[in-house]
């Protein structure tokens, strides 16, 4: 019989006590920063996280300045305030930005950004390289069946999302308060990102937009989940 290990019941419920703090914050206290510590915290869970085949198909924006924060406004319904009547993420977070997903230009297997990652960044020989071009065209072609730009984008974006569940709870862990935002206009914000900020955007797409800081007031409802018995299924 397999021993079981025990884990401190402290950091157990440290665990539990930040999921349950965290709520999609709609209105930051714009009075209150996060200090340059704790974020580049957060960027480090960001920077750490697992994506498929270690690929990495992620780059992340930040977005400091309010004029350019602005240029989001009239196609970011999700982050301007208009459901609460206030300026929303976009006016009060401490920090916001958008995480980008590698498109099929980046992402297709055997292409030169691949054989560079591969070399430059996981620092394989190439006889290894050849086994992961190879492994990683059929997990494309034949395994998932993603082979168009926008399934590839879309894999690229799952990868994103993976990236802002570790951001969010490392935040959540030292009490600071964030928001994942997909309501925006792909196609607008696409093109801000072109126009407003070099984006290369046969490289990269926005994902997933988010807003970190700490709430002006705490949620109003409390958290609501399907029981465990909904949710787990064990065999």
């Amino acid at each position: 019989m397999n021993a079981v290990t025990e884990i401190n019941p402290d950091i157990r419920q440290q665990s539990l006590d930040a999921f349950s703090f965290r709520h999609a914050t709609k209105v930051f206290d714009p009075d209150r920063k996060i200090s340059k510590e704790d974020f580049n915290v957060i960027l480090e869970a960001a920077r750490l996280s697992p994506t498929s085949c270690g690929h990495e198909p992620f780059r992340i924006l930040m977005i400091q300045s309010p004029e350019k924060r602005e240029l989001f406004r009239e196609f970011s319904w999700g982050a301007n305030g208009m459901m609460n009547g206030s300026s929303g993420q976009l006016g009060t977070a401490s920090h916001f930005g958008i995480i980008l997903a590698a498109t099929d230009e980046l992402m297709r297997a055997g292409s030169d950004y691949l054989q560079d990652h591969y070399r430059q960044v996981k620092q394989l020989p190439d006889e290894v390289i050849e086994i992961f071009n190879g492994a990683y065209g059929k997990f494309q072609a034949e395994d998932h069946k993603i082979t168009s730009d926008r399934e590839i984008t879309d894999w690229s974006g799952k990868q994103a999302y993976i990236v802002l569940a570790n951001m969010m709870t490392a935040g959540a862990l030292m009490g600071i308060d964030s928001c994942p935002i997909e309501g925006f206009d792909m196609d607008l914000t696409t093109q801000t990102l072109a126009e407003h900020f070099d984006v290369d955007t046969t490289q990269w797409k926005p994902a997933v937009m988010f807003a970190f800081g700490h709430r002006a007031k705490d949620p109003e409802f409390p958290k609501t989940r399907r029981a465990m018995s909904e949710t787990v299924a064990w065999f």
